[in-house]
């Protein structure tokens, strides 16, 4: 009898296995279609970008189908049309530093206003979270190009804040806010906040609140909590918030198109300039594909560097 159900466990295994297989093989079957497509539509693109990066200006629109590096060359240099003396593109710098920047100044106070905002929702009763989320979300039911124009409406030198500042007497003229940085900053960070919050709450949900509560029974103050205990434990929502707010504000466009003006243009405008009024596409291709290689490298340097953190911690 042993000898028996050893062979029936055995047959009764494989057979498990072989469903497995089966199972495995179906989804795969059922999953190509669209993973075909998505291939095709991430990778496509990127294909036709780095095709044209390597051609030539047509003479209106457009590219010639003539081999050339020169736009890889006018990406960080440029040559005098007088002399062909070649120096530093410093337009192009300024532009993708001003992008840099304030993609991180985004990032960072998104950060600062999405983590208590967060916690805030995280530590309700578990059936007004819900509602919480709800108001969160609420931004994202209204057209950006709106929810533009109403800040634009807040800020501008006639607009509500000046209009209340003057008529209290705290200034004497309007303040110039619109068609700044500080104008594109705040902007961004109102537009990407519900992308750094939900992240955030989706970690902070599956925190063990026992563990703060130890840490208050040990004498700990509220920073040393929030540095050692909670901080660490929602690492990987606080990852994930930075990502979903860096890469869309490293090539966000019609927010610092509306609120920053021409002068202060970013990486987003800069690309459809060369499109567009520039007509240099193989320049606008080659910085893109240029922003692209900068996110990727500057994630996985994030990502590392929080990883050993991290790790540190535990």
């Amino acid at each position: 009898m042993t000898g028996t159900d050893d062979i029936r466990q055995d047959a009764g295994g494989r057979a498990e296995a072989e469903a497995a297989r089966r199972r495995v093989r179906v989804n795969w079957l059922l999953s190509a279609p669209a993973l075909v497509w998505l291939a095709f539509a991430a990778s496509g693109p990127l294909l036709i970008m780095a095709v044209y990066s390597f051609l030539t200006p047509g003479d209106y629109v457009g590219v010639i189908w003539d081999f050339s590096t020169e736009a890889w060359f006018q990406v960080l240099f440029s040559r005098d049309i007088f002399d062909q003396t070649v120096s530093l593109a410093d337009a192009h710098l300024t532009i993708f530093w001003r992008s840099l920047s304030l993609s991180m100044l985004t990032t960072l106070s998104t950060l600062v206003l999405g983590f208590p905002t967060a916690y805030f929702i995280a530590t309700r009763p578990r059936d007004q979270r819900p509602l919480w989320l709800f108001l969160v979300t609420i931004p994202f039911w209204t057209n950006l190009l709106i929810r533009t124009f109403a800040i634009m409406e807040l800020i501008r030198n006639e607009g509500l804040i000046n209009s209340v500042l003057l008529k209290f007497g705290l200034i004497d003229q309007p303040i110039q806010m619109l068609f700044t940085d500080g104008a594109t900053l705040v902007g961004m960070a109102y537009v990407y906040l519900p992308l750094m919050v939900l992240p955030l709450y989706a970690s902070m949900e599956r925190l063990d609140f026992k563990l703060v509560e130890a840490g208050y029974d040990l004498y700990a103050t509220r920073f040393q909590v929030l540095r050692k205990v909670i901080f660490p434990l929602v690492k990987p929502g606080v990852i994930a918030g930075s990502i979903l707010v860096f890469i869309p504000s490293l090539g966000a466009y019609v927010t610092p198109r509306l609120l920053g003006g021409g002068r202060n243009m970013m990486m987003g405008n800069f690309i459809e300039l060369q499109f567009g009024a520039g007509r240099n596409w193989p320049l606008g291709a080659a910085l893109s594909i240029t922003l692209l290689f900068v996110v990727m490298a500057a994630l996985i340097v994030y990502v590392r560097n929080v990883g050993k953190g991290g790790a540190g911690h535990g």
